[in-house]
């Protein structure tokens, strides 16, 4: 990897590539603690931007950001010189926001669904911790979010099932 800074990013950083300013949240995933969790707020006011458009829509988005995202998130792990940077949080930005287009849409599903997203991604139960290790690149560093981000779903669903029966 050559010119990598191998540094903590800061906010010089954030603005020499399109792509850095994307992969670190906007400069969320430069908070000095839990980045990943300063991310995965970021995502609630994306998410509200596109909330009335229809379920196909919002997953299409969140499927284009994903893309992108592979892409993002390799350009500025190469300049930083490391495979999965904490700092890099676009990968929560865009998980969160695909949990959140399966939540209903009420605020304690929406705490319930930021909590077992950031479980599931903290805790990287089977298969996300193997998947982790085994993809590296973008691709890596966006795909094991999405697997917590699936994780966090059915266990969503679950709940509002459960719910739904009791009344």
């Amino acid at each position: 990897m050559t010119n990598a800074i191998r540094t903590q990013p800061d906010f010089k950083f954030l603005h020499t590539h399109l792509a850095h300013f994307f992969a670190l949240g906007f400069g969320s995933g430069l908070a000095p603690k839990a980045p990943g969790t300063a991310g995965t707020l970021v995502a609630f006011p994306l998410y509200w931007l596109i909330r009335d458009f229809s379920l196909g829509y919002r997953f299409a988005i969140v499927t284009l950001l994903f893309g992108i995202g592979i892409y993002f998130c390799s350009k500025t792990n190469q300049s930083l010189g490391v495979a999965d940077h904490g700092s890099i949080v676009w990968d929560e930005i865009v998980a969160m926001m695909l949990v959140l287009t399966f939540t209903p849409r009420h605020w304690a599903f929406w705490i319930l669904a930021f909590v077992l997203f950031r479980l599931f991604d903290i805790w990287k139960p089977f298969p996300i911790k193997q998947c982790d290790a085994q993809f590296k690149n973008g691709f890596g560093v966006m795909f094991d979010d999405i697997l917590a981000a699936i994780y966090a779903i059915l266990c969503m669903q679950v709940m509002v099932l459960w719910l739904i029966s009791k009344h």
